[in-house]
C-alpha cells in the first residue's frame, strides 16, 4: 500500500516534548513570566519563528533573547541526558524493507544531533529540517520536499505525526496521515487515523 514511511521527529519518534515543556516553563519562571501549560502546548509542532511571534503576541515586554537562552540550555542538559524513544518506534523502524525519512521543523543541527543521542540516525535516507525548506509545516513544503528525495508521489508515502501542525502539513501534502498525539491531545482533523501509539497507528493504516 505504500512505498516509503516519513516520520515527524519530536513527540513522535523521541520524547523531547516532555523536555521542552518543563525547560520552558522553567525558563519563563526563571525571568518573571508565569507560563501555564495550556499557552505551552500552543507552542507544540511550532517552528522557531513562529513560536517567537506567539510568545511575543502573548508577552510584549519579555526579554525573549534571555528566556531563550535560559530555555536552550535547560533543553540541551536534558538531552544530553539521553532520549527515550517513543513506545513502539523501535519495532516500528525495524519492521519494514520500506524506505523512512524524518520530516522535522527543528533545525539541520539540532535534528541530527537527536537523532544521533537517539541512536537512529543510520535508519533513515533522508532528513529534512526547517533549514530545508521555505515554508515551514503546516504548509506542505518539508514532505513535498520529502516524497521527491525518495522520488515518490506524495500519496504512496505514510506520514506518522503527533500534531495538529505537522499532520496538516502532511495531509496538505497529499500523504496519507497517522496522528498519535503527544502531550497535546487531538480530535484528528488532519489525520486519517488517530490512535493512542505508533504500531497502532500501523495496524490502522495497513501498514501491519
Amino acid at each position: 500500500m505504500y512505498d516509503a514511511l516519513l516520520f515527524d521527529l519530536d513527540g513522535t519518534l523521541i520524547d523531547t516534548e516532555s523536555i521542552a515543556l518543563a525547560t520552558g516553563i522553567a525558563a519563563f519562571a526563571a525571568h518573571g513570566h508565569a507560563m501555564d501549560e495550556a499557552f505551552m502546548h500552543g507552542l507544540v509542532g511550532k517552528d522557531e519563528p513562529t513560536a517567537t511571534r506567539l510568545i511575543r503576541a502573548a508577552l510584549p515586554h519579555v526579554d525573549l533573547d534571555a528566556v531563550n537562552r535560559h530555555w536552550r540550555d535547560g533543553f540541551a542538559a536534558g538531552v544530553d541526558r539521553g532520549l527515550t524513544l517513543k513506545t513502539g518506534a523501535t519495532e516500528l523502524l525495524a519492521l519494514t524493507g520500506l524506505p523512512l525519512a524524518i520530516v522535522t521543523s527543528t533545525g539541520r543541527p539540532g535534528a541530527h544531533r537527536k537523532l544521533g543521542i537517539a541512536g537512529i540516525a543510520d535508519a533513515f535516507a533522508h532528513v529534512v529540517t526547517l533549514d530545508d525548506v521555505a515554508r515551514p509545516k503546516p504548509a506542505p513544503d518539508p514532505y513535498l520536499l520529502a516524497a521527491e528525495l525518495l522520488g515518490l508521489p506524495p500519496s504512496r508515502c505514510l506520514v506518522f505525526e503527533d500534531s495538529e501542525t505537522g499532520a496538516e502539513a502532511a495531509h496538505r501534502a497529499g500523504c496519507i496521515v497517522v496522528q498519535v498525539p503527544d502531550v497535546v491531545p487531538s480530535e484528528g482533523r488532519w489525520a486519517h487515523h488517530l490512535a493512542p501509539d505508533l504500531m497502532t497507528g500501523a495496524r490502522m493504516a495497513g501498514l501491519i
